[in-house]
């Protein structure tokens, strides 16, 4: 076993890969060996794909005598469920689900026939989007190492980087009234110098804009030029109002795309997804068999069902979301609170500093989400979790059930424009049961 200093060693000059052991691990990826993380490099690689350590029966005809849980009907469910009839799934998930994944994904974002990514080597199942995420962080990121992410940006991107002891840089957007996010190529390009990874979602939380054309490829170039990888959060693509995703071809031998159900109406389910190079997403699924190994077949064999007629029956469901974003955007400018139209996601992201003036000690955007929680009984997200750059915001979620969404902005209008600003008048008790039937 060569010591881990000397491997870090070997790999940052480059001679690893002229190394017999090392050509062995990398089976063919040598050239991504110098992003992999400390705990990667130190992993017992051999242990964990020696087929002892996780046999699987071949196929179908062979009796599995190693199961790791008993297979009976349980007297407290109604019979015993498929998932639960066979051995424990693949590491990387079922072949189904892989297979749903890549479909789902080429046709959220317009790729090509060509350009979808491999089911058996380039999609990876994980514990929810956020355990997909933090696979990546444990397979990449050293202390140290620099991580660039867009400010606002959504919170666990953010802390995720600095829980594992990196040096987070933050990049200030805007957002146009038509939901186009614009940053400063300059600043985006010195936070990359020396980064490991760049880490954006699109689109993006809390704000739903998106990148313009040319600042997506700007973005790819910057990442280009500082060898930089990409790690591009999709979890909110399904929801977008205008246009595709953006498919990112130039940049495909170093992006990470996440997403997960959770769009889909099966958050509770915990199934994500990684794709990207294999030999990146090898490492990811070392760390992720690390730290949570096989995501349930059953919510697997769930989300493969749910992803396979999604496109016919997800468009109604856009459309009411759609529906939704214009009522809460009209309602909000009503009251003076007038916000960008993102383009995806179901967010607003609403500046709140002409009607709560900032004090010392807490941040506009913190001291009205307490107000309005406190006298109203409405609860938003305050935009300092965002970063630095949402002090002044809040974020107003448009996906609620309508009653309550109506209900929500009501009260909001009420403490917004109420006889003394600020204030909230306490709705009528009939007005609120009415609206709360209406869910």
């Amino acid at each position: 076993m060569i010591p881990l200093l000397l491997t870090k060693l070997l790999v940052r000059s480059g001679a690893a890969r002229y190394l017999p052991a090392a050509r062995r691990r990398a089976q063919g990826g040598e050239d991504y060996l110098h992003y992999y993380s400390d705990r990667v490099l130190a992993a017992p690689v051999a242990e964990m794909t020696d087929p002892a350590t996780f046999p699987a029966a071949p196929t179908a005809d062979v009796i599995d005598l190693n199961v790791g849980a008993p297979q009976f009907a349980s007297p407290l469910s109604l019979g015993r469920p498929t998932a639960d009839r066979g051995t424990r799934p693949e590491a990387w998930g079922l072949p189904a689900l892989r297979q749903a994944v890549a479909r789902t994904q080429a046709h959220l974002t317009g790729l090509a026939d060509g350009d979808w990514p491999d089911p058996a080597r380039e999609v990876l199942i994980t514990q929810g989007a956020s355990g997909g995420y933090a696979a990546v962080l444990d397979a990449l990121v050293n202390p140290g190492d620099r991580v660039v992410v867009f400010d606002p940006t959504a919170p666990l991107l953010a802390l995720g980087a600095v829980s594992r002891r990196a040096a987070v840089r933050r990049v200030p957007t805007t957002v146009t009234a038509a939901g186009d996010l614009h940053y400063d190529p300059d600043a985006l390009s010195r936070a990359m110098r020396g980064a490991k990874l760049v880490v954006l979602a699109d689109p993006g939380n809390p704000t739903g804009a998106s990148l313009t054309p040319a600042q997506r490829d700007h973005l790819i170039w910057a990442a280009k030029r500082s060898d930089v990888l990409i790690v591009l959060d999709e979890t909110f693509t399904p929801f977008r109002y205008e246009g595709h995703a953006a498919p990112m071809p130039a940049a495909q031998d170093r992006t990470l795309r996440i997403g997960s159900v959770t769009p889909y109406g099966l958050a509770s389910a915990r199934v994500g997804w990684v794709t990207g190079p294999h030999h990146l997403l090898k490492a990811v699924a070392l760390t992720a068999t690390l730290n949570a190994p096989f995501v349930p077949a059953l919510c697997q064999q769930l989300a493969a069902r749910e992803l396979a007629r999604a496109e016919d029956l997800f468009g109604p469901t856009v459309e009411e979301l759609r529906a939704r974003r214009r009522y809460a955007l009209d309602r909000l400018t009503g009251m003076g609170l007038p916000a960008p139209t993102p383009r995806g996601g179901y967010f607003a992201w609403v500046d709140v500093s002409r009607v709560q003036p900032a004090k010392p000690g807490t941040t506009p955007g913190r001291a009205f989400a307490e107000r309005l929680l406190r006298e109203a009984g409405v609860l938003v997200g305050p935009g300092c979790a965002f970063g630095p750059a949402g002090a002044n915001f809040v974020r107003v979620s448009f996906a609620a059930e309508d009653g309550r969404l109506r209900e929500g902005l009501s009260r909001l209008a009420r403490f917004v424009t109420g006889p003394t600003p600020g204030k909230v008048v306490a709705p009528v008790k009939e007005e609120r049961e009415a609206a709360f039937s209406r869910t």
